[in-house]
């Protein structure tokens, strides 16, 4: 499910929908909100909505996400990577062949404060 009640678009059926948004995977725990920062620059001069995929998003990254969102200058919802370790790793996988996006791994020295648009 969603990481806050804050992401909810359709209060009277408790849902978060998101038309055609990018998804950003990431086999990370997300906390530090510089990491998000260009990325959701570029996604909200785009208009399109962004889903967030990741091992855990927390602290000043969500607290920043839920502003965002409530604001209305991003439409955002994060979620929890489905699975545990290895699994979770296959499970993203799986995820980014079947939406042609990337994992951001920093198993594969990837940053995701270098992720851009191509990546979602």
């Amino acid at each position: 499910g969603y990481l806050s009640p804050y992401f909810i678009n359709k209060p009277d059926t408790g849902i978060v929908e998101l038309e055609n948004p990018y998804i950003l995977m990431a086999d990370k725990k997300i906390s530090n909100v510089r990491e998000l920062l260009p990325i959701l620059e570029s996604v909200a001069k785009s208009s399109k909505p962004l889903l967030i995929i990741s091992e855990d998003l927390e602290g000043e990254a969500l607290a920043t996400l839920v502003v965002n969102s409530m604001r209305g200058i991003v439409k955002v919802a994060a979620v929890k990577a489905p699975g545990f370790g290895d699994r979770r790793k296959a499970m993203l996988q799986d995820i980014s062949i079947l939406t042609a996006g990337s994992v951001i791994s920093e198993e594969l020295a990837m940053e995701l404060e270098k992720a851009t648009l191509e990546d979602l």
